[in-house]
């Protein structure tokens, strides 16, 4: 079988290594560099995390992500993860973090509620004032996105099966007969055609309206030299007390601390000058300061922009389209995590015709482990 893969961020990549590995014959298409600077996929980390809310199909899909990850650091030949554990802390009248815990207590999973009294004595550099209720987690931790995403496309430039075209913009995509055409009028056919462009699918897909693209900012800190060993130490931190919730990224294994919210601006053009403003970041900022302990002695490293593709209900869409096309969208910000575990289920549910529809379910969140 041949596939063409359009896009070169994590969803691309793992999917064409995932085909490859199977041994067909995969061409993937980035319309920049391969990596592209400005993919979502592009930064120094993403989390991987067990607590999901409500989300009982995407907390139970973690485990078949880690397994999925460890597949791939094998070919790798290096682990590109650092284990970190999970602290959620909620008030203000936030439940995520008690609904997260119910949620996978039902599927046999442990998030221990920890006492107040315990949080400061843990985590001294957390200022436990507004917090009401606080959780923990032994599992969840950092993955370094842009060094993998680097490490896949050197891997699949040495694979004999996989051709890779950068700088190679697609105009058109013909998902019924399973043809691209490139910005240059160059036609390509395959027996599968996957769209996995990330915040640019609308270029390609005009018709589908449930992707938007989100422009989205995080903050990366300069940390005083008598702290960076402690925070090193940290885990994730996901606060959802004040009015701005955040989450925390630790410095793992010599990389930036950084902080994010999860409030989409679904906004911006991702082909835009990407250019960010501390200012815009108050609301994150007086949140920060509320509460880290000596929060006036941190810096602003530099602030980071990158899109999101969100959509309404935040559920990924991984789907049939016409005869021979598949569009993949995991993203709504929550989707890196989930990159390796969805290239290979995709892949798989290509080559053995297993059922479209069970596997946009369970991409959705909506079905078991595994597409049935």
């Amino acid at each position: 079988m041949k596939a063409i893969v359009v896009g070169g961020g994590i969803m691309g990549l793992a999917t064409a290594w995932a085909l490859a590995s199977e041994g067909h014959a995969v061409e993937l298409f980035e319309q920049g560099p391969l990596p592209n600077p400005l993919a979502s996929s592009m930064d120094e980390h993403r989390l991987i995390r067990h607590p999901y809310g409500d989300h009982v199909g995407y907390a139970r899909m973690i485990d078949r992500a880690y397994a999925a990850w460890d597949l791939l650091w094998g070919d790798l030949g290096q682990r590109l993860y650092a284990a970190t554990g999970t602290l959620a802390l909620t008030g203000n009248g936030e439940t995520w973090a008690e609904r997260s815990a119910a949620a996978l207590a039902a599927i046999g999973k442990s998030m221990r509620e920890m006492p107040l009294d315990e949080l400061p004595r843990r985590f001294p550099e957390l200022d436990a004032r507004g917090v009401e209720r606080a959780f923990w987690m032994d599992t969840g931790g950092v993955l370094f996105a842009q060094d993998i995403v680097m490490a896949l496309a050197r891997l699949l430039a040495g694979r004999p099966n996989v051709v890779l075209h950068a700088e190679t913009p697609v105009r058109t995509v013909d998902l019924e007969h399973g043809r691209i055409v490139t910005d240059a009028g160059v036609h390509h056919d395959a027996d599968v055609v996957v769209v996995a462009a990330g915040a640019w699918v609308g270029r390609l897909l005009p018709a589908d309206r449930r992707l938007i693209p989100s422009r989205q900012v995080v903050i990366y800190f300069n940390l005083p030299t008598d702290q960076r060993a402690i925070w090193t130490s940290y885990p994730m931190v996901i606060d959802k007390t004040g009015d701005v919730g955040l989450y925390l990224v630790p410095p793992a294994e010599g990389r930036g601390l950084k902080i994010g919210d999860h409030v989409f601006s679904r906004t911006g053009e991702p082909s835009a000058e990407r250019q960010a403003h501390a200012e815009e970041m108050q609301p994150l900022l007086r949140r920060c300061r509320d509460l880290i302990k000596d929060f006036d002695r941190w810096r602003i490293e530099r602030l980071k922009v990158c899109f999101y593709t969100v959509t309404d209900d935040e559920r990924f869409v991984v789907e049939k389209q016409g005869a021979r096309g598949w569009l993949m969208s995991p993203c709504s910000g929550h989707g890196f995590k989930f990159g390796a575990v969805m290239g290979l289920e995709l892949a798989r549910t290509i080559a053995t015709g297993r059922d479209p529809a069970a596997h946009a379910r369970w991409a959705a969140g909506l079905e078991g482990d595994k597409p049935s």
